[in-house]
């Protein structure tokens, strides 16, 4: 077969996998979003635009107006001309976007964090100011893993380690929607290449002092030992049945020993003579969503350290993740850690 041959044969298999994938894309989100408004986050790697790319198809289809946001989040030297990149590389398939750009301070340490906080920010208020209630992010199956990987180092317990979620609360009240959770990066990857002339490669994925590019490394060894990303995937679907599980007993123990308002909580202390060491653990998980200013609860060894200090019969005050607790003998009252100025 000539090379030309070959050339179409090979587009005609990538259009034919484009037309699957969009077909499982467009069922993910079609049952929350229909035809109302919605915002898309670009970093520009292969994921999020092929993700952008799916979203614009859906978009012509449905006659939804969507916002494509790219953050320049100004951390790095090159981080503005990659934004402009971007926008550039979207415009090639008549995508418009935004660029975000932060202004603050830049952070001196655990910068990866808190460069996340800076995108996290800037696109909910952004979807605040322009009334879009769903986000779409690129995260995929092998941001599963990694997470899940990364996860278990921290020892972290079922609500950790059972992972994403295809939806989820984010801030400001938007809902995060991950419509390619299902897809392998290498799969997403191959549409991109197909149908944009290039994206851009995050220099701190060659970085080994970052610990999931640590994690990567790890996945390969692991993979050639016969732990493959399907195993692990399966493993992750499992926890998040038994969270399911746990979810339903977690809620009636809420209803039971907690009271809440906007401003404070009162937690009986009866909880620990009466619930199981798991369910009492994920009850105060919750509160740590609620009244925190984490996305995600504090490490399991912090919680547990509070919850053995907590359940004594006496008068004790603590604060973790932005909650302060103050215990007396027989109930917990809860409120937030007020923001230093």
């Amino acid at each position: 077969m000539k090379k030309k041959s070959l050339s179409v044969a090979k587009k005609a298999k990538t259009e034919l996998n484009f037309q699957k994938i969009y077909k499982i894309f467009k069922s993910n989100i079609s049952k929350k979003i229909s035809k109302k408004n919605f915002a898309v986050a670009v970093s520009g790697g292969p994921d999020s635009l092929c993700l952008s790319y799916l979203s614009k198809k859906y978009g012509d289809e449905f006659g939804n107006k969507i916002k494509y946001l790219i953050v320049d989040h100004k951390l790095r030297a090159e981080s503005s001309r990659e934004a402009l990149f971007v926008k550039k590389l979207l415009k090639q398939n008549k995508i418009q976007a935004n660029i975000l750009t932060y202004k603050g301070k830049k952070p001196l340490s655990n910068v990866q964090s808190q460069a996340r906080e800076i995108r996290y920010n800037l696109i909910s208020n952004e979807c605040v100011k322009n009334k879009l209630k769903y986000l779409l992010t690129a995260h995929h199956e092998d941001d599963q893993v990694e997470n899940f990987f990364i996860r278990l180092s921290r020892g972290s317990g079922l609500l950790g380690l059972s992972s994403m979620n295809e939806s989820s609360k984010f801030l400001k009240n938007v809902v995060i929607l991950r419509p390619l959770l299902n897809f392998k990066k290498k799969d997403l990857e191959k549409i991109t290449k197909e149908k944009f002339t290039s994206f851009v490669r995050d220099p701190s994925n060659q970085n080994e002092k970052y610990l999931r590019i640590r994690i990567r490394k790890i996945r390969k060894l692991l993979f050639q030992q016969g732990l493959d990303t399907n195993k692990i995937v399966r493993t992750i679907e499992n926890l998040k049945q038994s969270k399911e599980a746990l979810d339903f007993y977690v809620q009636k123990a809420k209803k039971k020993y907690i009271k809440i308002s906007k401003k404070k909580a009162f937690i009986n202390k009866s909880i620990f003579e009466n619930e199981a060491d798991a369910i009492i653990y994920s009850v105060f998980s919750k509160i740590f969503l609620i009244f925190g200013k984490l996305k995600y609860p504090p490490r399991s060894k912090k919680i547990i350290f509070l919850l053995k200090n907590l359940k004594l019969p006496r008068k004790t005050k603590m604060t973790l993740g932005g909650c302060i607790f103050n215990s007396d003998i027989s109930k917990i009252m809860v409120t937030r850690e007020k923001k230093s100025s």
